[in-house]
Parts: C-alpha cells; sequence; structure tokens
C-alpha cells in the first residue's frame, strides 16, 4: 500500500529534502451509457509471441495520474508501485507469505551487533543495458535512495546509514554501516521502493534488474513492457505487459468484463457478482495485511484533542463497515497496523462501537452535538468511498456531521496531500518497526496525521536499535499501545484483495503482502491462446 499499501501506494509529491453502497451493481459490458475506457493497444493478449513467452498480457490498475513515474525510488500511486515490481528488482523480495527470499543477493548478513550488513550479490547479473550488477551499483543505489537533495521513499528508514562510509569488500560485496544497530535491514531491503540501478541512472530511461523492460510510458493512460531474457528469476513466460490506468471503477470492471484488458486489480466489493457471474472470468482473493486507515491529523483542530480521536474510533461500527464497504470480504481492525508483526499486541481490547461513550468524550472535548468535519475521499483504493459514506451515516448517531468531499485521485495525492485534516489512505503489509518509519514517524515520508509523540519516538528509537528479539518485542508491543490509544489512524480493517482474472490467464497466486494481483506478479504468468 501502503502506501504502501501506502504505500503507502499513492500518487504523493517527491517528498521534500528533509522532514451505504448498493450491495451489488450489475454492469453490462457494451451497454449503452458504458463508461469509455481507455484507447487500448491494438495488440491482443493471447496472441503468441516471441522467444519462450507468449503474448502481451493487459492489466487495469486502479489510479493514476500525470505525475505517473517509472522512478525506481519514487513510487507513489498504484501504477507506479505496479511498475516497479516490474522494472526493478532489490537485494531481498516478500514471498506470497511474506517471509523474506534473496532476489539480486546472494547472502545478507549483519554483524553481531547488527550495526553493520555485509551484502553478498549473486555471480553473472546484469541489468537492462547488459551493465553488471555489482558493488559499484549497490552503492550508487542506496546513495541515490538517500540523497538528500531529492530522497527516495525508503530515505527515512536509511537515516542512519552511514552514507560516507559504504565499503566495497570486492566486485560483489559490499559492508553497508549504520550509527546504531538495525535489526529491520533486510525486511526493508524486499520493500519495493529498494529496487537496484546502474551507476548513472536516469529516470526518464528507467533501467533495472527486474522481470521486464521498459518500453513506453503514456503519462495518465499507460505504460508498456517487454520480457527480460536474463532475468535473474528465469526469463517472464508472457513477452509484454501493458498497465493501464483506471481512474473509474466501473470503467476498469467493464474492461475487464469486455474483452479490452485480461486482468484487473482490486475489484470494486460492490461488484464481485459481475466477475462471479462470467463464465470467462474469475476471482483471486487474498487476505492480506493491507488497510485502508481513517486519518486524522493531530496537530489541527478537532482532532488535536485526543478526547475527539477517541470519540470518532468509537463511532465506528467496524463488522457493518467490512460488510457494507467491502460487501463482507475483510477480517476487523483495531485501530493498529502491521497484523503480520510477530509482535502484533494481540492484548489490546477490541475497540467496538459505543455511541454513549462517543457522545461523552466529544461532550468533554467542548462538542455537543455541533462538530461538523470534511472527510476527504475518492477512488483511491476499491472500497475507500464506500468506507467514507459509511462512516458519515455511523457519525450522525454521536451528533457528528460529516461533508464528504469527493476528489479524483490524482488531487488526492496532489498538492494538499498529507495537509488533509481529515481523510483516508491505503497501505499494504509492512511490519511495525517498517511501517512506522513510512508514516507514523517525524520526519517519515507520508506521516499523513502529523504524528509527534516523545515516549512513543523514545520506544520506537530503542526497538530499531534492539537485536535480543524478545527485548525488541516488548517495546514494540508498547509502542503500539501508545498508538492505538492516542494516535491519529482509525484502523477499521484489513480488506481482503480481490482481483479480477480472465480464465485464459494462469499463474496468480494469493499473496498476502497487501498488494494485488499476488503483489503485481507478472513473472510467472502465461496466457492461453
Amino acid at each position: 500500500m501502503s502506501s504502501i499499501p501506502n504505500e503507502s501506494g499513492h500518487q504523493r509529491p517527491a517528498p521534500e529534502a528533509g522532514p451505504a453502497p448498493t450491495r451489488r451493481t450489475v454492469l453490462m459490458a457494451g451497454a449503452a451509457g458504458a463508461v469509455v475506457v481507455p484507447a487500448l493497444a491494438a495488440c491482443g493478449g493471447g496472441g503468441s509471441g516471441s522467444g519462450s513467452g507468449g503474448g502481451r498480457l493487459r492489466v487495469g490498475v486502479a489510479g493514476g495520474s500525470s505525475n505517473d513515474t517509472v522512478d525506481a525510488h519514487q513510487p507513489t500511486d498504484n501504477p507506479d508501485i505496479a511498475r516497479v515490481y516490474n522494472l526493478y528488482a532489490g537485494l531481498c523480495r516478500f514471498a506470497s507469505d511474506f517471509t523474506v527470499q534473496m532476489a539480486l543477493a546472494e547472502s545478507l548478513e549483519p554483524n553481531k551487533e547488527a550495526d553493520v550488513w555485509t551484502a553478498k550479490l549473486k555471480k553473472g547479473l546484469t541489468f537492462h543495458d547488459g551493465s553488471p550488477v555489482n558493488a559499484d551499483a549497490l552503492i550508487f543505489t542506496l546513495e541515490r535512495i538517500t540523497d538528500p537533495d531529492r530522497p527516495g521513499t525508503s530515505s527515512e528508514q536509511l537515516s542512519q546509514m552511514k552514507r560516507d562510509d559504504l565499503k566495497k569488500v570486492d566486485d560483489l560485496t559490499v559492508e553497508i554501516p549504520f550509527k546504531e544497530p538495525f535489526v529491520t535491514f533486510k525486511e526493508l531491503c524486499a520493500e519495493y521502493a529498494m529496487g537496484l540501478v546502474p551507476e548513472g541512472y536516469d529516470p526518464e530511461k528507467p533501467v533495472g534488474a527486474g522481470p521486464f523492460t521498459f518500453k513506453e510510458l503514456t503519462k495518465g493512460e499507460r505504460s508498456v513492457f517487454s520480457a527480460f531474457d536474463d532475468f535473474w528469476d528465469g526469463r517472464p513466460q508472457i513477452d509484454e505487459l501493458e498497465i493501464i490506468n483506471f481512474a473509474d471503477e466501473s470503467a476498469r470492471v467493464n474492461a475487464l468484463v469486455s474483452g479490452q484488458v485480461e486482468v484487473i486489480a482490486q475489484v470494486p466489493h460492490s461488484q464481485i457478482e459481475v466477475i462471479e457471474g462470467n463464465e470467462n472470468l474469475q476471482i483471486l482473493e487474498s487476505e492480506s495485511g493491507m488497510w485502508l486507515p481513517f486519518t486524522m491529523r493531530v496537530d489541527e483542530k478537532p482532532f488535536d484533542d485526543v478526547k475527539v480521536r477517541q470519540a470518532f474510533r468509537l463511532i465506528v461500527d467496524r463488522q457493518q463497515m467490512i460488510d457494507q464497504a467491502l460487501n463482507g470480504y475483510g477480517l476487523l481492525g483495531n485501530d493498529m497496523y502491521s497484523r503480520f508483526d510477530p509482535y502484533y499486541n494481540e492484548d489490546l481490547p477490541q475497540r467496538e462501537q459505543d455511541i454513549k461513550e462517543a457522545r461523552k468524550l466529544l461532550k468533554d472535548a467542548g462538542y455537543e452535538d455541533d462538530l461538523e468535519v470534511e472527510l476527504v475521499t475518492g477512488p483511491i483504493s476499491a472500497g475507500a468511498e464506500s468506507a467514507a459514506q459509511v462512516f458519515q451515516e455511523q457519525a450522525k448517531k454521536a451528533g457528528v456531521k460529516v461533508e464528504l468531499k469527493r476528489v479524483t485521485s490524482e488531487e488526492f495525492y496532489g498538492d494538499n496531500y498529507l495537509k488533509w485534516t481529515f481523510a483516508q489512505d491505503f497501505w499494504s503489509a509492512r511490519h511495525y518497526l517498517t511501517q512506522a518509519a513510512q508514516g507514523s514517524y517525524p520526519g517519515a515520508p507520508f506521516n499523513e496525521t502529523h504524528w509527534d509523540d516523545e515516549e512513543w519516538i523514545e520506544l520506537v528509537d530503542e526497538a530499531r536499535a534492539t537485536v535480543d528479539d524478545e527485548k525488541r518485542g516488548k517495546l514494540i508491543k508498547k509502542a503500539m499501545k501508545i498508538e492505538y490509544e492516542r494516535g491519529g489512524y482509525i484502523v477499521w480493517g484489513f480488506p481482503s484483495m480481490i482481483d479480477g482474472i480472465s480464465k485464459k490467464v494462469k499463474g496468480f497466486e494469493p499473496s498476502v503482502v497487501g498488494h494485488p494481483l499476488g503483489g503485481y506478479n507478472f513473472h510467472a504468468v502465461t496466457m492461453e491462446a
């Protein structure tokens, strides 16, 4: 997500230096008044292609805008994330069960104190342009991500790296030192925004080491890629990949139903029956760690008062929101992300709707049946707009008037992103410390709630530097408790990922990572003629 997802995956500006819906909607492909989809390339998806692969796979993805990018270290919206997953490869990668596997690295190991990590690259690997994947490229990549003039989305997590002391041990080995122990470095290296690039990398002519090479990008519309014969994990089975932007959910579904694309990410939950009712289509469902929070800025009224934040959390009937916004496809949230973290705090009481207590808290904060708030929403992820509508209705019971401000995905992640007082977002699965560094820590690239709590910061800093697993786990649970009690997120649920796929497409597997289509994994996909 992110984004994450959130990652989260969003159309966000580049970080500055430093710090109740209808249950079912029936769509008729080709019916009068159908939503117009973007003009698609003439090349069909089922034809045979060159080499050992075959055809062009056309994929419809939610979002996209004139700010679309193929920059390895600046992915934001869903299409950006889909692109970097396939253009680039990192030292490690997440498997479908969220375990970390080696990718370009043969090994990645810390010293006893975990303040120096040694990365050893696999032999004989090349980038798309034929240049070697070597120690110089790894050092260049790490320096680029942490460039103070244009930091990458992972820069805050590398803030303790001794940038000037990266050591080339040999042509395939690099020592990466940190100012203090960094126990989650391997997890970071599996993130999609950590792809290796060659020296002299130009994002306008992107070169990576992922399964597909860059062919073309039309911002706000589509991007096209070709299979990379020398990918470290084997050549993709398809010849070409086309990623197509769809800001409108109905248009995305119509494109699949009418055969204009073979695959769509994030089927709107209200339209699942449309896919299931078509004999040529199928659903891919993945239980995931993705989350769609409501975001409350803790530094602006009315959310600068913790009593208001707690009241808003108590307004939510979480199961009703899952049932209505997600059509039942999701698991209860408890105002805390990172559900797959091994130290997830299961001792926190499950929050349930309590309108009486919410009214009391609002009254104590000086608001009694007179609170009006604006909630910014848009087509940023399947279920988001529906969840906003559900919250609007639930809030009436507590005397809170919620005005929905519907914007496009481009506007949502435009100049006002990270400034909205009350909004939404989407994030993919991450472990707690990694997610905190992306979205909650002061100076994080996407601190959308403007969270800045000294006690919490001390705990997170200590946890990052604690090598002992048991001690680190206790610190993480304490930090989670603080966010649960006074943070700026309403984490009401974890949506299942629901993707729509033509039955002639084979090879997708469910993934808990929290990005659609098995983590946009097109490498192993095949298509029948």
